[in-house]
């Protein structure tokens, strides 16, 4: 075996005969001469799945970002461009990955170009010609026959020049912003451009930033053209980790920009050009001004200085029609221009230029010139957001998602029914996002070649991304019970109640609340939403006694004896409160049956130090005070090592008593928590950490609800003597 030049985890990426994309983590593993992968880390002679040889005549070509169910993968095709038809397609999560391998590559098919040309025998080389200068046939992720005439020029030379990533080049009608133009090419009369961009006035410096207004060449500006304006910030990161954080359209975009409601993508023209759909949450006069959406095409493409750029423009599609309540609002050009600056005192710096022309739309334009430049301040304030975004937090985000949209067709309406009162419309577009969420799980990405290896593997034996809640279910579906349990013969103290303002009572949390490890958490640290529970929560107890109440399952009529009796089986978990008076709440989980080998399983079936190392809390106070949301926080807590836990075997019953008296922390957290309960919503979820690739994804055993309880609503529980012959484990 030669020595390795490079080796790791990457992305399959591929689509299926029958036209569906399909993901697996396979361990790729570089050599002087060789490019292979496998379904695990090759140990002693092991036949790799795949390989391809590597020599002068190979080529690494950037297939941009591709999306399955929403996760967006970095993609290049490594080949021969003598034996063009077979090629080894591989991604990875990040774009700083994949770069990584496309480098090493590139330099081992660099090593022998220079060796054969040592030897007197050149390879075919090609030269780069711009896709800006050139139009669209000489971009970078052209097909082999656009570039083909290149590689027959003159061979004298044997070094090979690098494409930058360009696509199929920006499409014709988005206007390229980051572009100088010359003087000749700016008195040119274009179809792209209506005015010259070449000048730029400081208009103010606002958040750390300096905001520049376009000077115009001309005295007359029409009403539905506004004037462009850009955003010129420095942030402290790299521009791989701005660049993927800007493709995003997932919950993280809260985080930076404040103009965002909701997006998701309409249709995937390539690597990189996208059709896309926006919503904007502008807070100017919102109780009249009706808010504004958008439909625009975006391209992105990375320069060989290291700089990303990415393009915006309006465009009509047809699956992405006018929508009930919103204004279209119109995108004439715009984007980012993320550049990278030299590093000060060791941190990454990067220069990021948001410019933006935009029609708003709408009587508020025409009649209020304030409206539109508020407007459009707050969106360019998106670049503060992304500084302050990594400034304040050391965590790096996973893979950016896209969520997939339906067919919009159907929900366009026509004019007269979208002057309804804007009231009435609220429900209609709260239930198309629902629409748009739930047709996620059933939309499949195209695309243009395919790698005949593993392409109907059994599902159990595929490694997926992070994707939507539904994934999870599906990938843990023989967990989960067929048929469901009657609810209606398990009780307790503390009543349910599913309404929002309900008080003293409790009920179930979603599980998409909560964030679990992925399937692929081994690799890339992703976590996805929880989804569906393993386990249904039947009652609650709410209890009180002078002195600290353990094993309560073995209370006759409590729901775990009452799931005993049916041949059921139940998790209890008594929270124990200490005081002058203890307190109790307990959950009763319960399931038909555990599935032999599963986690769940061999949690219960496991001794003491094996469930202190897997029992994992998430908690979140929805509703309280900044004091007690803060001390509380949300971050999952092994329970077993945070405080004592007792567990009791009992028939067809665990319980789990957590003792959060035994820890000092925990009791002043509690200490907080207690004299304010009535006015606190909190949300616990209990699960069994995964450890390792075949116990991913994590599931939830539950997750509950418990909205303002009272402390004198607490009920003393009778308990009878714990028979000393009870077998604990």
């Amino acid at each position: 075996m030669s020595k390795v030049v490079y080796e790791g985890w990457m992305v399959r990426y591929g689509r299926r005969k029958i036209g569906r994309s399909f993901i697996h983590m396979r361990y790729f593993v570089l050599e002087h001469r060789l490019l292979a992968y496998y379904k695990k880390k090759p140990q002693d002679n092991v036949v790799p799945l795949k390989t391809l040889l590597i020599d002068g005549n190979c080529r690494v070509e950037d297939r941009g970002l591709k999306t399955h169910h929403g996760h967006m993968v970095y993609v290049l095709s490594v080949y021969n461009k003598k034996e063009k038809y077979h090629r080894l397609t591989m991604a990875a999560f990040n774009i700083q990955e994949a770069l990584i391998w496309k480098e090493k590559i590139e330099s081992v098919i660099d090593q022998h170009q220079e060796s054969q040309a040592v030897n007197g025998n050149k390879y075919q080389s090609f030269e780069y010609k711009s896709g800006m200068d050139n139009g669209r046939k000489s971009s970078s992720s052209d097909h082999e026959s656009q570039f083909s005439a290149a590689e027959d020029e003159d061979d004298s030379r044997h070094s090979l020049m690098r494409r930058t990533t360009m696509g199929n080049g920006p499409p014709e009608s988005v206007f390229d912003w980051t572009k100088e133009l010359d003087t000749d090419l700016a008195n040119q009369s274009t179809n792209n451009q209506a005015f010259s961009r070449k000048h730029w006035r400081l208009l103010q410096c606002q958040n750390g930033l300096r905001i520049f207004e376009e000077l115009i060449e001309v005295d007359f500006l029409p009403k539905s053209c506004s004037r462009a304006m850009k955003a010129v910030g420095v942030v402290e990161a790299t521009c791989e980790e701005i660049f993927e954080l800007v493709m995003s359209m997932d919950a993280t975009r809260f985080e930076w920009d404040c103009t965002f409601q909701y997006g998701s993508l309409v249709e995937e023209v390539d690597g990189h050009t996208a059709i896309l759909y926006h919503r904007l949450q502008l807070d100017w006069l919102s109780m009249l001004v009706w808010p504004r959406d958008l439909c625009y095409v975006r391209y992105w493409r990375r320069n060989d200085d290291g700089s990303y750029v990415v393009l915006f423009q309006s465009r009509q599609h047809e699956n992405c029609g006018p929508q009930p309540g919103f204004v279209r609002a119109h995108i004439e050009s715009g984007g980012f221009n993320i550049s990278p600056m030299k590093p000060h005192h060791g941190r990454p710096r990067t220069q990021v230029q948001h410019l933006m022309q935009i029609d708003l739309k709408g009587w508020g334009v025409n009649y209020i010139s304030s409206f539109q430049q508020h407007c459009l301040l707050q969106m360019l304030n998106s670049v503060a957001g992304l500084r302050e975004y990594f400034s304040q937090s050391d965590e790096r985000a996973a893979a950016p998602r896209i969520p997939v949209m339906v067919n919009m067709t159907s929900a366009s309406v026509s004019s007269k029914k979208s002057e309804k009162l804007y009231g009435s419309s609220v429900h209609k577009r709260s239930m198309s996002l629902d629409q748009i969420t739930s047709s996620n799980k059933n939309v499949s990405m195209m695309d243009d070649y395919s790698d005949e290896d593993e392409d109907f593997q059994v599902p159990d034996q595929e490694v997926l991304p992070p994707s939507l809640d539904s994934e999870a279910k599906k990938s843990a579906s023989e967990e989960e019970p067929a048929d469901s349990i009657d609810l209606s013969i398990f009780s307790g103290n503390l009543r349910r109640d599913d309404h929002e303002k309900a008080r003293h009572c409790w009920n179930i949390s979603d599980g998409n609340n909560f964030r679990v490890r992925s399937r692929t958490f081994c690799y890339d640290k992703s976590k996805i939403p929880a989804g569906k529970h393993l386990m249904d929560l039947v009652a609650v107890d709410w209890f009180k006694d002078s002195k600290r109440m353990d094993h309560v399952a073995r209370r006759p009529g409590c729901a775990a004896q009452v799931a005993s009796e049916k041949g059921l089986f139940s998790l209890v978990i008594n929270v124990q409160v200490p005081g002058s008076t203890h307190y109790s709440m307990v959950f009763y989980y319960v399931t038909k049956k555990l599935i032999p080998g599963s986690l769940l399983q061999r949690f219960v079936d496991g001794d003491d130090e094996f469930r202190n190392s897997r029992l994992k809390l998430i908690p979140s106070v929805p509703k309280g005070s900044w004091i007690v949301r803060q001390s509380v926080g949300s971050t999952p807590c092994l329970l077993g090592k945070a405080v004592d836990c007792n567990y009791v075997r009992g028939n067809n019953y665990v319980e789990i008593d957590v003792d959060i008296g035994s820890s000092t922390v925990a009791n002043g957290v509690l200490g907080l928590v207690v004299g304010v309960m009535t006015s606190l919503v909190v949300d616990m979820a209990f699960l069994v950490q995964a450890n390792s690739a075949e116990e991913l994804p994590e599931r939830l055993i539950g997750a509950v609800r418990v909205s303002h309880i009272e402390l004198s609503a607490a009920v003393v529980p009778k308990l009878d003597p714990d028979p000393s012959d009870l077998p604990k484990s």
